[in-house]
């Protein structure tokens, strides 16, 4: 089975510039995945690492190796939405040699143990058949709820609630608030500064 970018998109939460992973040639359910990405010039990384030696930075490499392993999880998981894959470790990772602008990584990710909420892959970053990077990564499948709460944010809303201030009627004090906002949005940055 491959995946296109949008396909790709549908299994996993992350977007641009975050993403990285661009395509997935091979796909064996609960065994092993074949991606790719196409390092360009434009990625956001090469501004500060390095200016003048453009070299992608190593923990990029595997994020996008936990990327393919994440695919493979949330393709057995039917509410795949409401879920998250999580690293929860990183072990015996080597980097070979430096991937730059114009290179085509190949990462091969293969399945070492499989459950429900959490698994194991073996992944291998190669650039043109030369190994760049390799590392053992584990992960768990997490709600989103649960991840939010452990770092104290907000549920998400997916409609208004009875009794959220957004849904109450103006009183003059919010008129003057919203008129006061529109007036400061409305004046030139020249004439505040």
């Amino acid at each position: 089975m491959t995946l296109t970018i949008q396909e790709i998109m549908d299994f996993l939460p992350h977007r641009y510039p975050f993403l990285l992973i661009d395509r997935v040639l091979e796909f064996e359910p609960q065994k092993r995945l074949v991606a790719i990405k196409n390092v360009t010039m434009n990625e956001p990384f090469f501004q500060g690492h390095f200016p003048g030696y453009p070299i992608m930075p190593g923990v990029l490499v595997v994020e996008a190796m936990a990327q393919a392993g994440a695919l493979i999880m949330l393709a057995e998981i039917a509410d795949r939405g409401t879920k998250l894959a999580v690293f929860t470790g990183i072990e015996k990772a080597k980097f070979r040699r430096p991937i730059t602008p114009g290179d085509q990584i190949r990462f091969e990710v293969e399945v070492l143990s499989f459950r429900s909420r959490a698994g194991r892959i073996q992944g291998r970053a190669t650039v043109e058949g030369k190994l760049a990077c390799e590392a053992i990564l584990t992960c768990a499948v997490v709600t989103k709820e649960r991840e939010q709460r452990a770092h104290g944010d907000p549920p998400q809303r997916h409609g208004p609630v009875a009794g959220d201030p957004g849904d109450a009627p103006a009183t003059p004090e919010t008129e003057n608030v919203a008129a006061s906002a529109q007036e400061s949005a409305a004046t030139p940055a020249a004439e505040t500064a």
